[in-house]
């Protein structure tokens, strides 16, 4: 009974899923209406479509039909930004392809389990797993490259500190040290100098500069970089010397620096216990004991039991 209830459902639902994409994208009200008013428009040619966009403009459209609250796309944009992916279409992009995979990955796991001999509430939970992976699987995604980048911009940070300290203190402007600072750090550190670069651009469009380093803060998500932009947004303001205030913060981040490796290194000890207790211990226990035991039941127990 429980596999033909699953078949029904899956049924149904593909049934209403190609339903609702033939009513998306290929039914055309409007060229209807015009050949019933008998209008007379000329339909100009498409442009042709490079094969690779297909695939990403079908995921936008399916991005369009899903519907999510405003509280939710902002959460998804900022997380997209943070990732680095900042193209107008990534949002939709991303919701089309949580339609496809919620949908491709439990017909997949419904063709794998269909012939097996497992048991029908096991088969339904597979089936409702897949569909859950391959719905919430892309935020996962999503969230998972935001943090390695926020990674690699909080580890570069420090180079570029000191980059920036020297380009300010041999005579540059705050402006022109970090256009220097995006050109120097392009091939060792791509992330950080990709949002100094964006800096560099929003200040060329003729935003303030403080509403720029605000936007920097607030794309990376990093604290080390909040407090640097912090550092210089005052800087500006009071009118304290950029040169000075960039080698105190970056005096800071150094001692920082240290305390962590501090931390880590004494935190070392520690986190050492489980892994000599469960893989080393066993071993050494084997190799020393090992040849008494043996000996043991070799001599002492016969000995024992003949007396």
């Amino acid at each position: 009974m429980i596999p033909l209830i699953i078949s029904f459902v899956l049924f149904a639902g593909i049934v209403i899923g190609l339903t609702l994409l033939g009513l998306r994208l290929w039914v055309r009200p409007k060229e209807a209406i015009e050949r019933v008013t008998v209008n007379a428009v000329a339909v100009e040619e498409e442009a042709p479509t490079h094969p690779s966009l297909v695939f990403r403009e079908l995921l936008d459209r399916l991005g369009r039909s899903l519907p999510a609250s405003p509280k939710d796309l902002t959460v998804m944009q900022r997380r997209l930004v943070r990732a680095g992916m900042r193209s107008e279409y990534a949002l939709r992009v991303l919701y089309g392809t949580k339609i496809v995979l919620g949908i491709a990955l439990p017909l997949a796991m419904s063709a794998l389990v269909w012939g097996s001999e497992m048991d029908p509430t096991n088969k339904l939970m597979a089936v409702l797993a897949a569909a859950g992976i391959g719905f919430f699987g892309p935020n996962e995604y999503v969230s998972i490259v935001s943090k390695r980048r926020q990674k690699e911009i909080r580890r570069a940070l420090p180079n570029a500190l000191d980059l920036m300290v020297v380009c300010v203190e041999s005579g540059l402007g705050l402006d022109q040290a970090i256009l220097q600072v995006a050109k120097e750090l392009d091939q060792a550190h791509p992330e950080i100098s990709e949002e100094f670069g964006l800096v560099n651009l929003e200040l060329k469009a003729g935003k303030r500069r403080q509403d720029s380093l605000r936007n920097l803060a607030e794309r990376a998500g990093v604290d080390d970089l909040k407090k640097l932009v912090a550092v210089l947004i005052q800087a500006d303001r009071f009118g304290t010397g950029i040169a000075q205030s960039l080698r105190a913060h970056a005096d800071f981040m150094r001692v920082q620096a240290r305390q962590i490796a501090e931390e880590k290194a004494a935190k070392l000890g520690v986190k050492l216990v489980f892994p000599i207790f469960f893989c080393i211990l066993p071993s050494l226990f084997i190799v020393t004991v090992g040849p008494v035991a043996v000996k043991i039941i070799r001599e002492l127990i016969p000995m024992m039991t003949g007396m």
